[in-house]
């Protein structure tokens, strides 16, 4: 499955880690140590938010892009 979904990363201080919130996904978020590590984790945790969605028969919504909250 491609990712196509448009990641947030950050640091934050408060986790000595990477934030990677996924907004189109709500809730979907991942963190790691380094930023390789969040990106990976991000992956694997909307393969999973996805997967979850379709289990409870949800909507998943359509990739948009680039979004512009930066």
């Amino acid at each position: 499955m491609m990712i196509k979904y448009e990641p947030i990363i950050y640091w934050s201080e408060v986790d000595q880690a990477f934030i990677v919130e996924v907004p189109e996904l709500p809730g979907c978020a991942a963190a790691g140590k380094t930023y390789q590590a969040a990106v990976q984790n991000a992956e694997v945790v909307i393969r999973e938010w996805i997967e979850t969605a379709q289990e409870l028969g949800r909507s998943i919504p359509e990739p948009k892009g680039r979004l512009l909250f930066a």
